[in-house]
């Protein structure tokens, strides 16, 4: 008999999806091995993934949230057949290193990285591509790299561009461009190494945020695609991630 490890936010109706699991799995188990399964969130499912970073399992996710992109909708009738004949997709993350005024650190963004002014003045940033210049100079609110994964969620409403799940692309996009007018930021080869500075970090500090992590008066943001690690998702039959990405690009433009 196989054993499921269940991982559930604190709220209330993730606690009560999670009762209803249980009795299911009392009269029924899974074939498939080494799976995880996730009852919340969005921002719960990252959390997760990135406490996980070393493991191989399978993650499924539950949504208890509100849009859950990367989760899979609950069916009590149908969730051991669901899981059974779930399709695997394999995501790397970011990784964001920050040289701040007193401190390095190091984070994961599944999502994307995003750099945000800290006080009412807007940024001055330069942006590299290793040592090409993007953006000599870019006055901002900020700017965003994603993945393809994250896209969709804050890429996406600071109209950045949809970019497909095995594209092999990340994205950096400028929020509330300045100077120069009307930038509508970049699409760059997953190999590349992201160096954005802070051209006046006394004056105009900035934030650094790795999905919902955040490091504050941060000079120099380092961003890379981590291929090392692999975060192995399950959804549903017919209902993807890759699905979920086309219908949001069927609205949008395609890169």
């Amino acid at each position: 008999m196989n054993k499921i490890l269940i991982i559930s936010d604190k709220n209330f109706k993730s606690a009560q999806i999670k009762k209803q699991i249980l009795k299911i799995f009392k009269k029924k188990q899974l074939i498939k091995k080494d799976i995880v399964l996730v009852v919340g969130g969005d921002g719960f499912m990252l959390k997760t993934l990135k406490k996980n970073k070393k493991t191989k399992k399978l993650f499924y996710g539950i949504n208890s949230g509100n849009y859950g992109f990367l989760m899979n909708k609950f069916s009590k009738k149908n969730l051991i057949k669901n899981i059974q004949n779930s399709n695997m997709i394999s995501i790397s993350p970011l990784e964001m290193i920050v040289h701040a005024k007193k401190k390095t650190k190091k984070c994961l963004a599944i999502n994307e990285v995003s750099i945000l002014r800290q006080s009412r003045q807007a940024a001055n940033l330069s942006l590299k591509n290793k040592s090409n210049f993007i953006m000599k100079k870019l006055v901002s609110d900020g700017v965003l790299v994603s993945t393809p994964a994250g896209s969709t969620a804050y890429n996406l409403s600071v109209h950045g561009p949809i970019l497909n799940l095995n594209s092999k692309k990340i994205s950096i996009a400028p929020i509330s461009a300045f100077r120069p007018r009307r930038w509508l930021g970049k699409i760059v080869s997953y190999k590349s190494k992201i160096i954005i500075t802070n051209l006046n970090p006394l004056k105009r500090p900035v934030s650094a945020v790795a999905d919902n992590v955040e490091v504050r008066n941060a000079r120099k943001i380092i961003i890379s695609v981590q291929n090392k690690i692999k975060f192995n998702l399950l959804y549903d039959k017919n209902k993807s991630l890759q699905k979920k990405i086309k219908l949001e690009q069927l609205r949008n433009e395609v890169f």
